[in-house]
């Protein structure tokens, strides 16, 4: 069993910036984080592949988010920066023990229970 911890949301005009955690109770092989706004789908947002730190990058967050990990204390985390009101949406940190090769919510076995960032205009 994985539990996830987030932390970091919180509320941000239009251009500024947060920074989510999300601690794991032990080591996975890939962490990601998943959106979901009011009304829509929940989205891969990025993913990381925890041994060997390859990223993905959803395309409405590249050259905005970075991922990046502190295997030592099982712990990821996202750099949002230049944030946008559509950016608005609760955020899940997601992880799984041997799959990480797509965006599909059903390779991610252990969900957190998600933390709201809010973008303001």
């Amino acid at each position: 069993q994985v539990q996830l911890a987030e932390s970091g949301g919180g509320s941000v005009q239009a251009g500024g910036s947060l920074r989510l955690s999300c601690a794991a109770s032990r080591s996975t092989y890939c962490m990601a984080w998943f959106r979901q706004a009011p009304g829509k789908e929940r989205e891969g947002v990025a993913r990381i592949y925890m041994d060997y730190s390859h990223t993905y990058y959803a395309d409405s967050v590249k050259g905005r988010f970075t991922l990046s990990r502190d295997n030592a204390k099982n712990t990821l985390y996202l750099q949002m920066n230049s944030l946008k009101p559509e950016d608005t949406a609760l955020y899940y940190c997601a992880a799984d023990l041997w799959r990480c090769a797509s965006w599909s919510k059903a390779d991610f076995y252990y969900w957190g229970q998600g933390t709201q960032v809010t973008v303001s205009s």
